[in-house]
């Protein structure tokens, strides 16, 4: 798989940057409209974006390096080269709330009213986001055959792409952008309903990408490790939970997503 979407000579733009790009520019969008329906400025919104976007990245490949220190602490200049892989969406998730959170308390905003805001753009970006990782080969499962794949029906870039290290691998980069999509779907519709309390869309995908992702690790061999068990499985039951507890006490206050306004 030729991980170069463009060769100028002096520089090559990768695949995986350009598949992250896609996604933030996806999102950006659907979260700028949606934003300024709750009475965010445009302003506001590109303000949180970027500050977000960098910390998230920072956040992710933090998170990526120190769950592989005995590599990167012998190739220090390896870790600032994140075009070529290695960025934990569950490290950006952190940075990225731990800044929201900083955010809300400055400018006096409730924190789970933004955050139902974001988490549908967030959603759609890691769905295109996985596509990154194939070019890259990475996120992929455990080692299968040509026919299982072929059983699959995936077209043959797909098939192809996933011959990594001279074996036939699972795609589970696949799985996690078609899960993701459908949660994003899922949450679209949800939105749309009257009567939705705030912090129940970001309970939502908080469940949705937390159950998601626990299944997808099971199957994935390139997984982030703790000792023995598997981090992104350990943070998604966190998640869960989480989603779990939001949604719950979202049941207890009035506070409606569709009537409620925010003003910066």
């Amino acid at each position: 798989m030729n991980k170069v979407f463009l060769d100028l000579g002096f520089i090559q733009i990768k695949w995986y940057s350009v598949c992250i790009l896609i996604g933030i520019i996806v999102a950006t969008h659907l979260i700028l409209k949606e934003a300024q329906k709750k009475g965010l400025s445009k302003d506001s919104i590109i303000d949180i974006l970027f500050y977000g976007i960098i910390l998230g990245i920072l956040g992710a490949r933090i998170y990526y390096v120190l769950f592989n220190l005995d590599y990167y602490s012998s190739n220090i200049t390896e870790i600032i080269k994140i075009w070529n892989g290695g960025l934990a969406i569950h490290g950006g998730i952190i940075a990225g709330v731990l800044y929201l959170i900083y955010y809300c308390h400055k400018n006096k905003i409730d924190f789970f009213h933004l955050t139902d805001i974001l988490v549908v753009g967030l959603i759609i970006a890691q769905s295109i986001g996985r596509w990154g990782n194939f070019f890259n080969g990475e996120a992929y499962g455990r080692i299968v055959s040509l026919n299982y794949l072929k059983s699959l029906h995936l077209p043959n870039f797909i098939i192809n792409g996933m011959y990594i290290d001279n074996a036939y691998r699972e795609p589970t980069f696949l799985y996690e952008s078609v899960l993701s999509l459908i949660g994003f779907i899922f949450m679209i519709i949800i939105r749309k309903k009257r009567n939705i309390k705030v912090g129940t869309l970001s309970g939502i995908y908080l469940i949705w990408y937390g159950i998601e992702r626990l299944i997808i690790e099971s199957f994935r061999s390139d997984s982030l490790m703790l000792f023995n068990i598997k981090v992104a499985q350990l943070v998604s039951v966190v998640f869960i939970l989480s989603g779990l507890f939001i949604i719950y006490k979202s049941t207890k206050n009035n506070k409606l997503y569709k009537e409620e306004k925010i003003f910066l």
